[in-house]
């Protein structure tokens, strides 16, 4: 039986995840103008960390991809790239660690 403290999507997760992290996004961007930015690198789905306090972007965001081979070509590809008039920082992704729920 599992603990309800814990994330209950923990065992459903991916142990490989083939993300990568984007952080100096503008403020204006969106999760389709991310994935409109790799779509070169095979991106199959984006999302940009919302502020609900704020109604904007954070700043960062993930995008996702079918292999590690387009994850590689993306970080090579457009860490240091023009996105929206700023340089991006693309990384890959740490993958989430178990975190507990009050």
């Amino acid at each position: 039986m599992a603990a309800p403290w814990w994330d209950s999507d923990y065992e459903e997760r991916s142990p490989l995840e083939n993300r990568v992290y984007v952080g100096n996004l503008p403020f204006s961007a969106d999760d389709r103008s991310l994935k409109d930015s790799f779509a070169d690198y095979g991106a199959i789905s984006a999302e940009i960390a919302w502020d609900s306090e704020k109604g904007r972007s954070r700043g960062f965001g993930f995008v996702n991809f079918d292999d590690r081979q387009s994850v590689n070509a993306a970080i090579q590809g457009m860490n240091g790239q023009n996105i929206g008039g700023r340089n991006v920082t693309v990384a890959e992704a740490n993958i989430r660690p178990r975190r507990w729920r009050a």
